[in-house]
């Protein structure tokens, strides 16, 4: 069964927002791209941390293997 993504609420969006998800090791192009536009955006962390859980939730099957690096 797959890793489940965290909740919405959970730390792990936050820290990834805050420079965690440039390293997740990630072969999939959508990971890597919404890497570099967290890195370059001005949005606040808990801004990007609400679009880092929404692309996790809607992928999560294909990703099981980046969920697992944040748990």
């Amino acid at each position: 069964m797959p890793m489940a993504v965290p909740p919405a609420n959970a730390h792990c969006w936050l820290r990834l927002a805050t420079g965690g998800l440039m390293r997740i090791k990630s072969d999939n192009l959508g990971t890597q791209m919404l890497a570099k536009r967290m890195e370059k955006s001005n949005a606040s962390p808990p801004e990007k941390a609400a679009e880092i859980h929404a692309y996790y939730s809607k992928w999560e099957r294909g990703l099981a293997n980046e969920i697992a690096q944040f748990m």
